[in-house]
């Protein structure tokens, strides 16, 4: 109630100030812990970014982040706009992006958030959990379309491909990284199709909606950033949620048992895993106000902590990371 009170009160004062006519300068009072700020965040990281959230506002009682959840290519446009001054994505600006932030007197500044994976997830009932990227690029390009292709002793029929959006970064990361200068197939279907839509992560969120749709469907392929799979009561991240499987992928050719990884994060770590991508947090107001203040956070120890229980692999290491023994992997 303290905290809803407060800000009500500053919402009045912005209110007040506008309304005392143009000539009226409006004075940004925010401190680095409080005030309120807006930041833009790929929704493929929603639970990792939304506890960070918590967890800031809970420790500064003066301070209100509001989150704008959707896909990659929209929190783009919203950052670039100067309607969001911080964003989270799983890239980087680019020197053109840069270039127009600096010609609105802004200096964009970046750092490494973590480092994340895409996970691929069947069905319960599906037996096959071995794949290789060269068969994941076929499945993506269309040159395979039926379990039986990858496996003869299949009892599945045709891949039914399940993503979150079409500007998502997992489709962005498929393309660019798994498929290279090959088309993507007509065999893929996003659970999303809203170019420009703001999620609310209490609703069924585009990832929700592909993790619902491979656990109703037997021959479903779903492609899903690893933190909504990762198993919240599991403190050393060693499984992931129970209504789906997470296959291992390969490097070669050929997926086995010895060279297949699964997305936990002493294999991102060390490179094992070959789906990774590393996130970026991304400011251009940096005044010091409250902006500054919750990047300075979510990319600190305590920020940093909530990545690793996540099951991502925090951009500073907080942990001594081994090698994981066989029994990992199974």
């Amino acid at each position: 109630m303290k905290k809803q009170s407060f800000m009500l009160g500053i919402l009045f004062f912005i209110i007040l100030g506008y309304s005392c006519g143009n000539n009226q300068k409006i004075t940004r009072t925010d401190t680095p812990t409080s005030g309120i700020a807006q930041i833009a965040v790929d929704e493929c990281f929603a639970p990792i970014v939304q506890e960070q959230i918590d967890v800031f506002e809970a420790q500064n009682e003066e301070a209100f982040i509001i989150p704008t959840y959707t896909n990659e290519a929209h929190a783009f446009e919203l950052f670039m706009a100067d309607s969001m001054r911080v964003i989270i994505a799983a890239r980087d600006l680019t020197e053109n992006e840069k270039l127009k932030i600096k010609e609105k007197n802004r200096q964009p500044r970046s750092q490494k958030y973590a480092t994340d994976a895409i996970a691929l997830i069947v069905n319960k009932a599906n037996t096959d959990t071995l794949i290789s990227v060269s068969d994941i690029r076929k499945i993506m390009t269309g040159q395979i379309r039926s379990w039986k292709e990858l496996n003869p002793q299949s009892k599945l029929g045709d891949i039914a491909v399940a993503f979150d959006s079409p500007n998502s970064s997992t489709v962005r990361f498929i393309r660019d990284s798994i498929c290279r200068d090959l088309p993507l197939g007509d065999n893929l279907r996003a659970r999303s199709t809203d170019s420009t839509q703001t999620i609310d992560i209490k609703d069924r969120t585009p990832n929700q909606l592909v993790i619902d749709y491979v656990a109703a469907n037997p021959n479903a392929l779903g492609v899903i950033g690893v933190n909504w799979i990762s198993n919240p009561n599991d403190p050393k991240h060693l499984s992931f949620i129970d209504n789906i499987k997470v296959m291992s992928v390969s490097k070669a050719d050929t997926a086995s048992i010895k060279d297949s990884y699964k997305p936990f994060a002493a294999y991102i770590a060390l490179g094992e895993y070959p789906l990774s991508r590393d996130l970026y947090i991304v400011i251009s107001d940096v005044r010091g106000g409250l902006p500054s203040g919750f990047v300075s956070f979510a990319a600190g120890e305590k920020g940093q902590r909530i990545v690793l229980k996540a099951g991502l692999f925090p951009a500073y290491q907080l942990t001594r990371v081994i090698r994981a023994n066989q029994t990992l992997k199974d």
